[in-house]
Parts: C-alpha cells; sequence; structure tokens
C-alpha cells in the first residue's frame, strides 16, 4: 500500500462538476492499493499517517500531528501510484489490485483513519469516479508512504 501525503491548508474533489466534499488544515492522502495488500498494510499506514508530526508547533519545527492539530484528512483512491514505467511510454498498472481488492482495503483504511480521528474530520473521494482534485499543499510538504518499506 502506497500514499502520497500533502500537508494542505485545504483540499476539495469535484465530480461532475460538483464539488462533493472539501476539507480545511489537514493532510491530502493520496492512496494506492497493491494486489498483495491486505489489512495489516491498512493498519500500519493508516496509524503511521495520522501519527506523523509533519505540522508546525510554536517554535516552527515540525513536531504537530493530524491529530494534535485537530486537522481534516481527506482520502482519495489512486491506483496510478504502482505504475511500472520500465518498458515503453505506456505506464503499466500491472501490480495495482483490482477492485474486489482494492475497494475494501481502501474502506478499511478510511474506516482506521476514522477511529484515530473523527467522522467529521475524515472525507474520501469516490473509488473509481474521474475525480478533479484540487488543494493548496502548505509549505510545500509531500511525503511518500509505502507499506512494504517499514523498516
Amino acid at each position: 500500500m502506497r500514499a502520497v501525503v500533502q500537508r494542505v491548508k485545504n483540499a476539495s474533489v469535484e465530480i461532475n462538476g460538483v464539488i462533493t466534499t472539501s476539507i480545511n488544515q489537514g493532510l491530502l492522502v493520496l492512496l494506492g492499493v497493491e494486489e498483495n495488500d491486505d489489512i495489516s498494510d491498512v493498519q500500519w499506514l493508516s496509524q503511521k499517517i495520522v501519527q506523523m508530526r509533519i505540522f508546525s508547533d510554536s517554535e516552527d519545527k515540525m513536531n504537530l500531528s493530524v491529530l494534535d492539530i485537530d486537522g481534516e484528512v481527506l482520502i482519495i483512491s489512486q491506483f496510478t501510484l504502482f505504475a511500472s514505467t520500465k518498458k515503453g511510454n505506456r505506464p503499466s498498472f500491472i501490480k495495482s489490485a483490482k477492485p474486489d481488492i482494492a475497494i475494501p482495503l481502501y474502506e478499511e483504511f478510511i474506516h482506521q483513519a476514522t477511529l484515530s480521528l473523527t467522522k467529521e474530520k475524515v472525507s474520501c473521494g469516490i473509488f473509481g469516479a474521474d475525480m478533479k482534485v484540487a488543494l493548496i499543499n502548505d509549505g510545500p510538504v509531500t511525503i511518500i508512504i509505502d507499506s512494504k518499506n517499514r523498516e
């Protein structure tokens, strides 16, 4: 499981010309599910993200988590995070999980984030939808995390 985590001032998702969800200060998480991911990947990655200290404290040091600042999280499914570009010019997505595997793990990731925060603080896109994601990256701070690189 792979995530691109961006510290944002705000972010929103538009589907079919309508803004379906938005957040204020917090994290935008682009989440990719790989074919061999399981619940342990979900649990580890969701906890890693909500506890990650990437928000500034009173001394302007990154010492606070999204929990500490009472921030929000927007989670977007992103199968393209497992693109392989080794051969040719067209990316291959063979390592990305198919929907029968990806959807339950994506939904569990949202559930785990909600357990750490509150339901009001976690928003998500719609799996498989053509989404337009807008954000104001704060910093900019962008971190890539892969559950297969835990050590």
